[in-house]
């Protein structure tokens, strides 16, 4: 398992789902991935896109205009 950092901030939807379809392509199952964004859309966005593409969100926070999303690939 390893651990990637995906900097989405300044990107509006649809961007910040499709850097991180794009960023998971290249990780293993098992990988965490922390997406940090500015778009607050991302907090429903991401995590609807893991169920759907079967990863598991681990974590989501919000705060001083960020939000970030850690989610594992499955």
């Amino acid at each position: 398992m390893s651990e990637f950092t995906l900097n989405a901030r300044r990107l509006l939807c649809p961007l910040p789902v499709i850097r991180t379809q794009d960023k998971v392509k290249s990780l293993q199952p098992g990988d965490i991935l922390t997406v940090e964004c500015t778009d607050p859309g991302v907090m429903q966005d991401i995590p609807a896109w893991c169920r759907i593409n079967g990863h598991q969100v681990l974590e989501t926070r919000a705060g001083d205009g960020e939000y970030v999303v850690v989610l594992e690939v499955g």
